[in-house]
């Protein structure tokens, strides 16, 4: 059963909430890191991404880098623009885009759960993007960029949710980019139990999104026992910092495909292959959607067509039968010579919050070909985890992402 547990957050003081708050770390390349802190000089990217201090002779990884995340987190703290709860509390965590809701549990969860499969992951991990993250953590002391994990409804969660958003929030903003935060601080000690003790109940949580940080989070965890090995499981290290979604407040975006060229096929050849594997339902000038499981949209040309794959290709394996497995083993391996889209650059991947736009404007640039995808569900990506098995790459894309700054856990 699940340990997910409240905690003492240091977060920013009310009046510096939105100054402070930044997208994921990842987000950014460099130089777009740099030009934020420079427009908002308290974004928390200074910290998460601290060679934003430094001209570009310094090394992102360097070690002077790191020390000055830490020096910075804990000045900041001195200087007032965080505060520490005085006791633990549960936190819930609202954002709204484009006028949905999606409403979370803010706790830290147990590396233990991590590591014995109770938190059950759907991709791995390079150790390489994991290098970065452990030592930012270890250095600060401290996890800033919360784990985005999911679970199945529990109504009794639902309950003390509802009651709580009723009331005034901690924290009410919309950032730069439209989306509205909003905070309340869980502090009675009844809605505490309840939360408690029905993770408690639970078998199983997923991540939705943030692998990396947290097996950052976990390999640092580990890190602290070796170096005290008289640890009994309570320390902070053993925890690491999440927000938990119930599944009917998510929704995964399409993530999406283009190809530098068509393979030396021609157009028509192409199109030929295609038909092999799944029928044309329409085609247009004008952007066409997918509008169910199993059908796809390519754009060649200044043309959109329509395809569904045919029933002989279709199957009820929780990864292989995935949309963007299909794709993969159907189209993009087979037609256009794309074995491992992972190393492979005559492909990209576009996120869903580009919209259908981004692939005509690509495929106008430096592409040939776009496909469009029907988003991955989050019942697909708990049928993945549950199995044990791991996502094609590039399967799901979440919006609203979480903002970090808001929670830090001290470890």
């Amino acid at each position: 059963m699940a340990t997910i547990k409240p905690f003492k957050a240091i977060r920013p003081a009310r009046e510096y909430a939105d100054q402070i708050a930044a997208l994921p770390y990842d987000v950014y390349n460099r130089a777009e890191a740099c030009r934020e802190v420079k427009h908002k000089p308290h974004s928390f990217l200074r910290i998460d991404r601290a060679e934003t201090n430094y001209d570009d002779s310094v090394d992102t990884y360097e070690d002077i880098v790191y020390q000055r995340a830490h020096d910075m987190l804990w000045q900041w703290v001195d200087e007032g623009y965080f505060i520490r709860e005085d006791a633990p509390c549960y936190y819930i965590y609202e954002l709204t885009m484009d006028g949905r809701s999606q409403t979370g549990i803010v706790a830290c969860a147990s590396i233990d759960d991590y590591e014995q499969g109770i938190i059950k992951k759907h991709e791995n991990t390079r150790a390489e993007k994991e290098r970065d993250r452990i030592r930012h953590v270890d250095e600060c002391n401290a996890q800033t960029g919360p784990i985005f994990l999911a679970y199945r409804n529990r109504q009794d969660i639902d309950e003390v949710t509802k009651r709580v958003t009723a009331e005034k929030c901690e924290y009410d903003f919309t950032a730069d980019d439209g989306v509205r935060h909003r905070v309340w601080v869980i502090r009675d000690s009844g809605d505490i139990d309840t939360i408690e003790k029905s993770f408690g109940d639970t078998d199983s949580i997923y991540i939705a999104d943030g692998h990396h940080r947290a097996a950052s989070a976990v390999k640092v965890g580990q890190k602290r026992r070796g170096e005290h090995p008289d640890y009994d499981g309570s320390e902070e290290f053993n925890f690491f910092l999440s927000v938990l979604f119930p599944e009917q407040e998510l929704a995964i975006m399409d993530y999406n495909r283009v190809v530098r060229d068509l393979n030396g096929l021609s157009e028509e050849d192409f199109m030929e292959r295609i038909t092999q594997v799944a029928s044309e339902i329409k085609k247009s000038q004008n952007i066409l959607h997918p509008e169910k499981k199993g059908q796809f949209v390519v754009y060649l040309s200044g043309t959109w067509y329509l395809f569904e794959f045919v029933e002989g290709v279709k199957n009820d394996d929780p990864v292989d039968g995935l949309d963007v497995a299909l794709l993969q083993n159907y189209v993009l391996d087979p037609i256009l010579g794309i074995a491992d889209p992972t190393t492979d650059d005559r492909i990209d991947f576009i996120g869903g919050i580009r919209g259908f736009e981004e692939l005509r404007r690509r495929c106008e640039n430096d592409m040939k070909v776009a496909f469009g995808m029907y988003p991955t569900s989050i019942g697909e990506l708990f049928a993945v985890a549950d199995a044990g098995r791991l996502m094609p790459p590039k399967s799901t894309w979440f919006e609203p992402k979480l903002r970090s700054g808001l929670f830090i856990h001290e470890i």
